[in-house]
């Protein structure tokens, strides 16, 4: 199935949820990922983007059911 189907398919408050769940390196901290793209992963899809507060690279893998 198509990354962004898969996406889709996710309700859009967990879909919200999932964007303010990413971890940021650089802040060390739970962050919002923003200018993300989304990618098939072996075990899902993969959120690949920026935080939101500091603009260092960050990903989040959602796993599929």
């Amino acid at each position: 199935m198509d990354a962004n189907k898969k996406w889709l398919a996710i309700p859009e408050d967990i879909r919200k949820k999932l964007k303010k769940n990413v971890f940021c390196t650089n802040c060390s901290d739970v962050v919002e990922i923003e200018q993300f793209t989304i990618e098939n992963h072996s075990n899902g899809i993969v959120l690949e983007g920026k935080c939101k507060v500091c603009g260092n690279d960050v990903s989040r893998v959602i796993e599929d059911e």
